[in-house]
């Protein structure tokens, strides 16, 4: 887990964080990231940065699809497991707690897989849509 944390999300601080990832990664792999459709992930500067950086892959997710994502699925177990069992009287505590967990899971790194095919996982809203008429 290539982690950064800051206290703002602009443009600014996103490009820091693809530096990071930039020396992160062993050079010769492509780096394929996966981000939502905020307008901090398109500007100007962040285009500038990818045409210098042609290894890096953006694939955009949907609107209102951020489920897609399973970094969303690292930070609701980063919640459950540890944020929410843990008492947090400052920023600098929380920093701290996150950092910790950050940790732990890259000493002992699980991979996120899918368990259903796309179509189990697109029939679920179907049904439950049907379920109400």
């Amino acid at each position: 887990m290539i982690s950064d944390l800051t206290e703002r999300h602009r443009s600014e601080e996103f490009r820091r964080f693809l530096n990071l990832i930039e020396r992160s990664v062993p050079e010769g792999l492509d780096v394929h990231v996966i981000v939502d459709n905020s307008s901090t992930h398109k500007t100007p500067a962040i285009h500038r940065w990818l045409v210098r950086h042609p290894r890096f892959v953006f694939h955009f997710t949907p609107t209102y699809s951020s489920w897609l994502n399973l970094v969303e699925r690292w930070f609701a177990e980063l919640t459950e497991r540890w944020l929410r069992r843990g008492t947090h009287r400052s920023t600098k505590e929380l920093v701290a707690s996150i950092r910790t967990w950050i940790t732990g899971w890259n000493e002992n790194p699980r991979p996120f897989v899918w368990h259903k095919t796309s179509d189990e996982i697109l029939a679920r809203p179907s049904r439950l849509l049907r379920a109400d008429l």
